[in-house]
């Protein structure tokens, strides 16, 4: 009764637009550690995001949330149980007679699971046991601790369960959503050509056996490959004339103008500890932003760069805003964002930001797995967690000093 009266009323307060998302689950067998991934590329128009660690409910969670949220719906996040989920809006899911008010409560819902559940099953008793309408309309992505891996394509009314285990489902071990559903109307919604983007990276780093975190935070959420069009735009990197001072035309990539965080989550294998989950976040804009991994288990020490008090916003996502700004300079009219000053990111010499920050992140992913690994066989230790967190936080601070032009506002 608590969940009904809760949902309902925070239904009734807010409503935010989750505009559109590029989405993954990757079984254990897919993956060369046996461990099941999790990837959300968040874009949105809320650009400010920050991580949140919120206890209260079963279990305690960490949760990326609009930084205006005072509520902090949940867009992507892990739990204590191993519970992790995400979403990405569908748009061809709801019947065309369903005329109901209530949209957008996604955020809530996730909200709500990371709270109470621990297992693919439990979220699935949670769905049946909300109040109808939903509010919803969206493909939900989760893993838990147990192995299980699947998609929920859910409306206002019904849901359809696609499991990721089930190699008549995911004859690989994985499977991609963007706007659209699977079980929904054909030939409608929106996210095609990031699909379709999408599976062929995924598939080639499936084929070299090479699906690791590290592929989703440097390469899958920063590429700027077109499928339909045929084009990789990284390739003017490799250019010396005809490169400078240009605009290209930046449309219906992974990554594009309203792209505003990502997320990876490192699962477990059945029978380790959900307190070797490790919940990677790229916050703000990707291309110009660095790669910092979480643990719940860890609790509410995450690095001041991430998080912020009430709705105020983290400094990470206010630096990369200040470099985005530079990435899409022509700001005549609403056409700005589709054109992308591409010197900013990469050229020939590899001085890029997103070059840099690629070859930055490398360092900070070979320190995460040697604690991690150490973690498999001693177990999880707060105190060394807590000193990387602030090793990792004071040497991005500094990294960026040299990065920004200005300082970011408060």
């Amino acid at each position: 009764m608590k969940k009904i009266l809760l949902i309902t009323s925070l239904a009734i307060l807010v409503s935010f637009n989750s505009i559109c998302c590029t989405t993954a689950i990757i079984s254990g067998k897919a993956t060369p550690d046996g461990r099941p991934i999790l990837w959300k590329h968040r874009d949105t128009d809320n650009f400010n995001n920050k991580m949140m660690f919120i206890k209260g409910g079963k279990y305690e969670y960490i949760g990326l949330v609009n930084s205006d949220d005072s509520l902090y719906q949940v867009w992507a996040g892990t739990n204590s149980a191993g519970f992790s989920i995400m979403n990405s809006a569908s748009y061809n899911l709801k019947s065309k007679d369903d005329h109901t008010v209530l949209q957008d409560q996604e955020g809530m819902v996730m909200k709500l699971a990371l709270a109470s559940c621990a297992t693919i099953d439990d979220f699935k008793r949670l769905l049946d046991s909300l109040p109808k309408p939903l509010g919803i309309e969206a493909n939900f992505g989760l893993i838990d601790a147990q192995g299980g891996a699947a998609y929920f394509e859910t409306d206002n009314f019904k849901y359809k369960i696609f499991d990721v285990n089930d190699p008549r489902v995911a004859p690989d071990g994985y499977l991609i959503r963007t706007n659209y559903s699977f079980s929904g109307r054909e030939n409608e919604g929106a996210g095609y050509n990031r699909y379709n983007t999408a599976s062929v990276i995924i598939n080639e780093a499936y084929k070299a056996k090479k699906i690791t975190p590290e592929f989703f935070l440097s390469k899958a959420t920063l590429s700027l490959r077109h499928e339909l069009t045929k084009t990789d735009l990284s390739n003017v990197f490799k250019k010396k004339e005809d490169f400078q001072n240009r605009m290209y035309p930046f449309r219906d990539y992974i990554v594009r103008y309203s792209s505003s965080s990502t997320v990876v989550v490192h699962g477990v294998k059945a029978g380790e500890s959900p307190s070797l989950v490790t919940t990677w976040v790229k916050l703000g804009f990707q291309p110009v932003s660095i790669s910092i991994p979480l643990w719940v288990s860890a609790g509410a020490t995450i690095p001041a760069l991430l998080t912020a008090p009430s709705t105020k916003n983290a400094l990470l996502c206010n630096l990369t805003l200040l470099l985005k700004k530079e990435c899409f300079p022509f700001n005549k009219g609403s056409e700005g964002e589709n054109y992308i000053y591409l010197e900013m990111l990469g050229n020939k010499s590899n001085t890029g930001i997103m070059q840099q920050n690629v070859q930055f992140e490398k360092e900070i992913i070979a320190k995460e797995e040697k604690l991690v690994t150490k973690w498999r066989r001693l177990g999880f230790d707060v105190d060394e967690a807590t000193d990387f967190y602030k090793e990792v936080n004071e040497s991005i601070i500094l990294y960026y000093s040299f990065l920004c032009k200005e300082k970011p506002k408060e």
